[in-house]
């Protein structure tokens, strides 16, 4: 047997090499595999022992949890900061989609090839890729979380290709075409949309709203709630990214607004819309029952209510501005409002470039002037900066 401050190797009966160390916790450990030479158990050894040098030693027991015991100790830590609909929406994930094929494993045995694997066979499935999407999301926190509390050296979700989201672009609607399906609508649910449409809420906004929420003298909303369905059950919580807002609304939607009011009881918890039972409305019934058949009814078509946001977006962001935009939605980052939302409202490409037009024949119009400049200076080609503009 070969001795060493760090480890030791020894021969076995077999003729095969074994290699042994003592870990930081004074625990007596093999290599997990035997090797055909001496020199091959040494060498393991010397990297052994520059991991533990260098801090990067991993307790190898400690990587024996299965992915799910981990999995569900991980989603049980981060839950309180959770929304209930997201807390959902992981319990979920995990269940059907990571734990079918990881569950059983060893966190420590979980490869990047197999992520790549199990991806791939979730395609194939013909799973929706944001369905795919998320569950991988899921599974790379899953295990940067067990990177961070030194379970494993590194995640094994990395290099995988995910499928594309497919391009879609919201229906922008015109002034008109919202007035149009207003007038489709029964009352009070075409409040609902102009309160979608002229406010820019989210649909579970506008149902979570109470008469305590309405300030009729300042002529704002406040919004402070959203309501999302979990299973079928109603939960009322803050709204997305915790963001509470005041939005200032039209005098003919305030108008609408006191209307409505007349009709509802004083409490100040009172629900501005509910089904016919009182009780607060489900987002699929009330597509069904009143959304969906007003749209046809106003001869539209492929209009959702997150598309009466996006025009409320496009709206504001036309006349006011993206950050004006952002801050009526409720949007901590003024990108997601344009990535998600706003779009270039039609024509206004074609004023642009008759405005741009018009300043070509001004006397100091910017083109004009940078031409003056270049042969002034005796210049072939404009200066760089400008060609790369």
């Amino acid at each position: 047997m070969a001795k060493r401050s760090f480890g030791n190797t020894r021969e076995l009966p077999s003729g095969r090499w074994q290699a042994r160390y003592r870990g930081p916790d004074g625990q007596l450990r093999s290599a997990p595999q035997t090797f055909a030479k001496k020199r091959d158990a040494e060498r393991w050894l010397t990297l052994k022992e520059a991991e533990i040098v260098r801090g990067e030693w991993i307790n190898p027991e400690e990587a024996k949890i299965t992915v799910k015991e981990w999995g569900e100790r991980w989603l049980s830590s981060v839950s309180p900061s959770l929304k209930p609909k997201t807390r959902a929406s992981y319990g979920s994930l995990l269940r059907t989609l990571i734990e079918p094929r990881f569950g059983k494993s060893e966190v420590g045995q979980v490869r990047p090839i197999m992520v790549n694997e199990w991806v791939a066979s979730l395609i194939k499935r013909g799973l929706s890729p944001s369905r795919v999407r998320q569950a991988y999301r899921l599974m790379s926190q899953i295990m940067t979380a067990a990177v961070n509390n030194e379970l494993i050296k590194s995640s094994p979700c990395r290099g995988v290709r995910l499928p594309r989201m497919p391009e879609t672009e919201p229906h922008i609607l015109t002034r008109e075409e919202v007035e149009r399906l207003v007038a489709a609508m029964r009352a009070p649910h075409g409040l609902l949309v102009q309160l979608l449409a002229y406010g820019g809420l989210r649909i579970g906004e506008a149902f979570a709203l109470r008469r305590r929420h309405v300030e009729l003298d300042q002529g704002r909303l406040i919004v402070a709630a959203s309501l999302a369905e979990i299973a079928g059950r109603h939960v009322f919580d803050t709204p997305k990214s915790h963001q509470r807002r005041e939005i200032a609304l039209p005098g003919f939607v305030v108008a609408a607004v006191r209307s409505h009011l007349g009709g509802l009881a004083d409490d100040p918890d009172t629900l501005l819309f509910t089904g016919k039972t009182g009780k607060p409305l489900h987002y699929n019934a009330w597509r069904r029952w009143h959304f969906d058949p007003a749209v046809m009814a106003a001869g539209l078509e492929d209009v959702t209510p997150h598309d009466l946001r996006a025009t409320h977006a496009t709206w504001v962001a036309d006349r006011h501005g993206v950050m004006a935009a952002a801050r009526r939605l409720g949007h901590a980052n003024a990108s997601v409002t344009t990535r998600h939302y706003a779009r270039a409202v039609e024509g206004r490409d074609r004023e642009i470039a008759e405005g741009l037009d018009a300043d070509y024949g001004t006397e100091n119009g910017p083109r004009g002037h940078l031409a003056h400049t270049w042969h002034d200076e005796d210049d072939e080609d404009p200066p760089a900066l400008l060609v790369d503009a």
